[in-house]
């Protein structure tokens, strides 16, 4: 390696020296404060190298990693939800009984895995990036320990993402078995539509590798983890669950069927046309029946996944663009939402306030956070004057120019379920309150982050050419 080499990986060297740093320091002294501290410094000085780095772009570092805008706008989108779960966890977790030092350590570990995927040309680091990710996950979620719930969820997310890998892991064997190479663009030069056809073998192999993916982005049938596991975790670890961990593998299935040419079988575009159909019915029809919040939005990820698969099957370099839209979009939705129900949990050490119950007349009480709230519901239904609705329109548009009738169909059928469930949870804060609400805890920092994110939610509604312009001249690298 060389040394511009190792500067197109400094922003992910960063985060590897904060994981150390964070590791050490816990090791040593013990402090809430210090590691939310030192975790926060580490993901803002990833951040600070990613101009160093796209001086380099676009670099191939070994064989494994693929430096370009592609993966540079990613990582920053990676690295800013996880500064943003850092700072909510903080206050989650500051008035709780027990230690959670560790939980700032596993969530960089996490991050750097996501970062990771988001870079990977090649199976090894594929699968290094995610088993990093998942790996850490497995605590975060279980976190905090002594709880039932979050151990039982836990638990749950660790066997069935052991099955998931066994899945990922026996597809490469069988495509390198076929083709005898691992990274994306030596498979792109032997796998075309005629070799899938007329290979079992490597059909079963993609096969069971986008599966595996799958399983990770919880889509239908791939699904039934999702709500036991959201509804278990804490609520700052439910956001970067559906966020950072979905959405890393989400960039990583886009540049694996560009890259690899695996977009071009007809067999792969029906299978994810039809994955894509059911999980945006299946995940928006469960949704109405939940009267826990945690699980409705469980619900609600499967649907935006299932959303994603529209610009998936499209292809091309329009879709690469409405994919990165849409995540950044989605992101800041569901990162308001559960950032949300994380600051009215807070104060409540026994337990989470997840049930819709107990949400009922929260404008009367607390109207800043219910607003909130609304915004981002409101923005995950696809309304107007927000960013959802801008990502919805891509959707459609991306579709449209591909003549995907079937996948319109179900999308705007979903659209019409998701708001629905959307509005019944903005109807019940606006009701009448159950009892007078204790005096509520001040979450300094939570709320500036809420307020943040409640700027980008209107300002990429209402002004979206920057954000659209910077994805033109960076994310279209994943094409071959």
């Amino acid at each position: 390696m060389t040394a511009t080499d190792f500067l197109a990986l400094s922003p992910w060297l960063a985060l590897t020296a904060a994981v150390l740093v964070v590791l050490l320091v816990v090791a040593i002294h013990r402090d809430h404060r210090t590691t939310t501290a030192l975790a926060v410094i580490g993901l803002v000085a990833s951040l600070l190298l990613v101009p160093l780095a796209a001086g380099s772009a676009p670099r191939t570092v070994t064989a494994l990693f693929s430096i370009d805008g592609y993966a540079l706008f990613f990582l920053v989108l990676v690295v800013l939800a996880a500064l943003a779960v850092s700072v909510l966890a903080f206050g989650y977790c500051n008035g709780c009984e027990g230690r959670y030092e560790e939980l700032y350590l596993l969530l960089l570990a996490s991050t750097l895995g996501a970062a990771v995927l988001v870079a990977s040309r090649h199976f090894a680091s594929l699968l290094l990036g995610l088993e990093l990710l998942s790996v850490a996950l497995f605590a975060l979620v279980a976190y905090p320990v002594h709880q039932k719930r979050p151990l039982e969820a836990g638990v749950k997310y660790f066997i069935l993402a052991g099955v998931a890998t066994a899945f990922l892991i026996f597809g490469m064997a069988l495509v390198y078995a076929q083709l005898g190479a691992l990274d994306f663009p030596a498979v792109a030069a032997q796998l075309t539509a005629s070799a899938l056809a007329g290979q079992p073998y490597l059909a079963a192999g993609v096969a069971l590798i986008v599966a595996g993916l799958a399983f990770k982005l919880s889509l239908v049938p791939f699904h039934l983890w999702t709500p036991d596991v959201f509804e278990g975790a804490p609520a700052p670890i439910t956001a970067f669950l559906a966020t950072v961990s979905k959405g890393a593998v989400m960039v990583l299935l886009l540049r694996f069927l560009l890259g690899s040419g695996a977009h071009g079988s007809a067999n792969t575009l029906t299978a994810l046309a039809l994955v894509g159909i059911v999980s945006m019915l299946v995940g928006n029809l469960l949704a109405l029946m939940q009267r826990n919040l945690k699980r409705l939005l469980a619900y609600s990820s499967i649907a935006h996944m299932g959303y994603l698969l529209v610009p998936l099957t499209a292809g091309g370099e329009f879709a690469i663009e409405t994919v990165a839209y849409y995540l950044a979009a989605y992101f800041i939705m569901t990162l308001g939402a559960f950032g949300a129900i994380t600051i009215y949990s807070a104060p409540a050490n026994a337990g989470e306030l997840d049930d819709l119950e107990a949400y009922r007349g929260l404008f009367w009480q607390r109207p800043w956070l219910a607003g909130v709230f609304t915004a981002m519901l409101l923005a995950l239904a696809g309304m107007p004057l927000t960013a959802g609705f801008v990502a919805k329109f891509y959707l459609f548009t991306a579709g449209a120019d591909a003549r995907l009738w079937a996948l319109l169909g179900a999308l705007i059928i979903g659209s019409a379920l998701g708001l629905f469930y959307y509005l019944r949870v903005v109807v019940v804060m606006a009701g009448t309150p159950r009892q007078q609400e204790a005096p509520p805890k001040s979450i300094l920092a939570g709320n500036v982050t809420l307020a943040a994110l409640t700027i980008l939610l209107l300002a990429l509604g209402l002004y979206p050419a920057p954000l659209l312009d910077l994805i033109r001249h960076t994310s279209l690298g994943v094409l071959p």
